[in-house]
């Protein structure tokens, strides 16, 4: 099997180019299906403190056998713990329940600016960082206003954006902002969440070119773009699948035409707008 290839990070680390993402994998089921991911090749287990799974991805790398070294976990700070006391607490609470003594990547998972204190969250995982309790420290759905702020605050640039995107809303200037910065953009539901652009025919076109699944063309165009994906699927097939889109290339106007199946309301959810979303 071959092995996912990673991508440095700013801070020096380095990341899988693809991880698995374990949202609403909970519970014995979710260990099993994380658990299965691992086997197939997966080193990158991707979480956070609202998917209420820490425990089992904790749970699921106890279990796989491998090395903990060999693997690089990840979660994420929810809006609620934004003040700087109580997202170290936070921090060293969901390593507890994961077991863990240390993430490989920690987020801030969304701004939440109406609060105005993801600044001080940002503060909080920087001293986390020094502290060992993470490797690499980033943000989720942050906008170049955002990473601006927290930039110019602490003088630290996030490592990794981990944003929304995928064929119907693709966010190239985000993506031009994070590569000029030097941080790693990150595909959340890098496939859409099973929804229509698995049916989408220009797509379906490619896919039967190359003699790939849909899903492997998307992943594909996504790390050309030089952006890193963490695609969730519960059979191994598609595990398996998923992770195999390291043997072809796009042509450059298959890529653009990928590009242009943009949207302007692409969001899987229209009031996630990170503007004024507020997460708890």
């Amino acid at each position: 099997m071959t092995t996912i290839p990673n991508i440095r990070l700013n801070d020096g680390n380095v990341m899988p180019k693809i991880g698995f993402g374990t949202f609403r994998l909970n519970g014995a089921v979710g260990v099993n299906v994380m658990t299965s991911a691992l086997h197939n090749g997966y080193t990158m287990l991707d979480s956070a403190f609202n998917y209420e799974n820490e425990g089992a991805v904790g749970k699921a790398v106890a279990l796989s056998g491998i090395a903990r070294s060999h693997l690089f976990v990840t979660s994420k700070l929810p809006g609620r713990h934004h003040g700087y006391d109580e997202a170290l607490t936070t921090i060293q609470e969901s390593l507890y329940r994961s077991s863990l003594e240390y993430y490989d990547l920690y987020l801030i998972h969304w701004p939440n600016p109406m609060n105005g204190k993801y600044i001080e969250a940002w503060k909080a995982l920087v001293q986390a960082q020094k502290f060992g309790l993470v490797r690499s420290i980033g943000v989720s759905n942050f906008l170049p206003e955002h990473l601006d702020s927290i930039i110019t605050a602490t003088g630290v640039t996030p490592a990794v954006n981990q944003i929304e995107l995928h064929p119907y809303w693709s966010q190239p200037k985000q993506i031009e902002y994070d590569q000029e910065h030097g941080i790693v953009t990150q595909a959340w539901s890098p496939i859409g969440r099973s929804s229509e652009m698995l049916h989408d025919q220009t797509i379906s076109r490619i896919a039967k070119a190359h003699g790939k699944s849909i899903s492997q063309i998307i992943l594909r165009w996504e790390i050309q773009l030089g952006v890193t994906v963490i695609p969730k699927a519960s059979s191994a097939k598609h595990q398996i699948e998923n992770r195999s889109v390291f043997d072809f290339e796009l042509t450059a106007a298959e890529m653009a035409t990928i590009s242009n199946l943009d949207k302007s309301n692409g969001r899987l959810k229209k009031e996630q707008d990170p503007a004024n979303y507020q997460e708890l």
